[in-house]
C-alpha cells in the first residue's frame, strides 16, 4: 500500500485544479484500503457551482458510493488538504469513513479537533483521524489563495 503522503499529494494535486477555478483550493479523495484504490475524488466547486453544498469531501464521497454500489463506505479513508466542517464530517460519520486524514487545521470551521470534535459526540461511528500530514504544503496552498484573494480585492479598489 502507499503512504499517507502518497495520497496527499494526490489530493494537493486537485485542490490545484480548485484554485485555478478561482475556488478555496481543497482537494479529497476516498481510498479503499484493502486495495489502495482510489475511489473516490473531488476538489470544492462552490463557486463553479454556486453551492455552498459543493465541497471536495462530499463529492468523493459521492463518487465512492457511486463506484461501490452503496452509501457505507466500509475499508474506506478519506484524504482531504483541509480539515473537514462540521457538514462534512457529518458526511464522513454517514457514510461509515472508517479513517480520515487531512492536512491543514482550519481554526475558523474546523470539526476534527480544531474548533470542536464532532467524532467525540458519542455518535454510532467514530472514525480514526490523523491530521497535520504535509501540513505546510496544505497550509501554503490556503495561504497564498486568500493573499492573493486579497491583493486582487485591494486592486479592484484601486482601479
Amino acid at each position: 500500500m502507499y503512504s499517507d503522503e502518497y495520497y496527499m499529494r494526490k489530493c494537493i494535486a486537485l485542490a490545484k485544479l480548485a484554485e485555478q477555478a478561482t475556488d478555496v483550493p481543497v482537494g479529497a479523495i476516498v481510498v479503499k484500503k484493502t486495495t489502495g484504490e482510489v475511489i473516490g475524488e473531488g476538489y470544492n466547486r462552490r463557486e463553479a457551482e454556486r453551492s455552498s453544498l459543493a465541497h471536495a469531501e462530499l463529492a468523493a464521497i459521492a463518487q465512492a458510493s457511486q463506484k461501490l454500489g452503496g452509501w457505507r463506505l466500509i475499508d474506506c479513508e478519506l484524504f482531504v488538504t483541509l480539515e473537514p466542517c462540521a457538514m462534512c464530517a457529518g458526511a464522513i460519520v454517514n457514510s461509515r469513513v472508517e479513517r480520515v486524514v487531512f492536512g491543514a487545521f482550519d481554526h475558523r470551521f474546523g470539526a476534527c479537533g480544531s474548533c470542536f470534535d464532532l467524532f467525540s459526540q458519542g455518535l454510532n461511528h467514530k472514525p480514526e483521524v490523523v491530521s497535520g500530514v504535509l501540513q505546510e504544503e496544505c497550509s501554503q496552498l490556503m495561504k497564498d489563495f486568500f493573499r492573493k484573494m486579497r491583493e486582487e480585492k485591494k486592486a479592484a479598489r484601486k482601479g
